[in-house]
């Protein structure tokens, strides 16, 4: 069975170790120091480094580690479609998922999703690349995840994510129940969280659907809801 670790550095950024029994990836590796004695204290064979994307917050800590260890380096930037890792002959998904960025990529365990700046908890990353359409089927893919999938990303924006989250739909009791739970040092959510308080993921919902007309949006149909949606600040 395949596991994650999470390590926290900078303000809110978050680094992530997906492991097997023996063997590891290290993604968006900023918090080297702290992953090198976690793999030390564990006895794991760091075998992938690599990123969700190539933001310079998120690729830090490549230099160190691919000094520092004999793992590849997989660059996901130049790939085309979906690849796999394999550890100990347990499956890691790694999915094309543009929108923050043109090279964004999901890792999918079939429990957990490192999904960098893509999906955060309660909202979703910045649409850097302009690619509004791929964003749209980029989060409509996340959607169909299993409701427990495990949604691990690359930010701790959670305070600024509910309280954004909350003024666009403040009679939604479920955000107050979600920052009850909030833990700064296990920084995660669920698929089933997501689709409960997450704005983005929540277009289809008459509270969002109200809210749009309130403002005078197109929301018509779905993809006029996400790009309303997107227009918000």
């Amino acid at each position: 069975m395949l596991n994650v670790e999470q390590f926290r550095y900078e303000a809110d950024n978050l680094s992530y170790v997906i492991y097997s029994s023996k063997q590891a990836v290290i993604i968006d590796g900023g918090a080297w120091r702290e992953i090198l004695l976690f793999l030390d204290n564990n006895s794991l064979s760091p075998e992938i480094v690599t990123n969700t994307h190539g933001h310079y917050d998120h690729t830090s800590g490549n230099d160190e580690l691919r000094k520092l260890t004999k793992a590849r380096f997989w660059d996901f930037a130049a790939a085309a479609g979906d690849r796999e890792i394999l550890l100990e002959g347990e499956k890691i998904s790694v999915w094309r998922t543009p929108g923050h960025t043109a090279d964004s990529v999901c890792f999918y365990t079939g429990r957990f999703l490192i999904s960098g700046d893509t999906l955060f908890n309660g909202t979703i990353g910045n649409c850097f690349s302009g690619d509004l359409k791929s964003f749209y089927l980029t989060i409509k893919r996340l959607m169909s995840l299993p409701d427990n999938t495990v949604v691990y990303a690359g930010h701790d924006y959670v305070k600024d994510s509910l309280s954004f989250a909350k003024r666009l739909e403040p009679d939604n009791r479920n955000i107050d129940e979600f920052r009850k739970f909030y833990d700064s040092c296990h920084v995660c959510s669920t698929m089933a969280d997501e689709h409960r308080i997450n704005p983005y993921l929540r277009f289809n919902e008459e509270s969002i659907i109200r809210l749009l007309q309130k403002k005078g949006l197109p929301c018509a149909t779905e993809w006029e809801r996400w790009r309303s949606l997107m227009s918000l600040e």
